[in-house]
């Protein structure tokens, strides 16, 4: 499908989606919908608005607090985006993808002690979600617990071979971890597959490989 096909397609969904709304304002599902497409097209505020409405009609709808949680993450407005996880889990504790979110929020507010527990609370309910291990090497390299954040690039690599970012979380936990041949190794694995590579890292891992 080409790219001007895509955006008809799009333009006739929000259509018929606003159109559900003006005529059943209570649909909840409609307004979260057209939420999730408004920020898919950059249409923040209107996304925005939609989400809130839906939580509105329904104070249980925690993928509506998560995906509003993940806007105001992007905008940088943390507290918001960490009231919304945190609603989400009050009413699901189990879910996963709040206790990686909150890590997030954490990990960008130094917090890092707080970030691993909330990534390792995510694994514990959920051992196959790729992005919680990925995250959970980045926050155990930032406190310097090297040889965990080897098993958790480890793991985050098993379950998904192919992620570029995992491979290279992979290579930059090796190298700290001083395994710098397996950590080369990935990092070439992690260009293969497309990541840009930092090159102050690159140098830095060269320069180990020569002495």
């Amino acid at each position: 499908m080409s790219e001007t096909a895509q955006q008809a397609d799009i333009k006739e969904v929000i259509a018929d989606l606003e159109k559900i709304c003006r005529e059943k304002p209570e649909n909840v599902i409609a307004h979260h919908q057209l939420g999730l497409v408004y920020r898919k097209v950059g249409r923040l505020d209107d996304a925005v608005a939609e989400l809130e409405k839906a939580i509105e009609l329904d104070d249980q709808s925690v993928e509506s607090m998560i995906n509003l949680g993940a806007i105001f993450f992007e905008r940088g407005d943390v507290e918001r985006a960490l009231e919304l996880n945190q609603r989400a889990l009050a009413i699901t504790p189990n879910m996963a993808e709040a206790h990686v979110n909150i890590g997030l929020i954490r990990q960008q507010q130094n917090r890092v002690d707080e970030a691993i527990a909330s990534y390792d609370r995510a694994v514990q309910i959920d051992p196959n979600l790729v992005t919680a291990w990925i995250n959970l090497t980045s926050a155990y390299t930032m406190a310097e617990q090297d040889e965990k954040a080897v098993e958790a690039a480890r793991q985050a690599v098993t379950l998904e071979p192919d992620s570029a970012m995992a491979r290279n979380n992979l290579a930059v936990a090796l190298y700290f971890n001083g395994e710098y041949g397996e950590a080369a190794k990935n990092l070439d694995k992690a260009r293969e597959l497309g990541y840009s590579v930092d090159p102050r890292f690159a140098e830095a891992l060269q320069a180990k490989l020569a002495q």
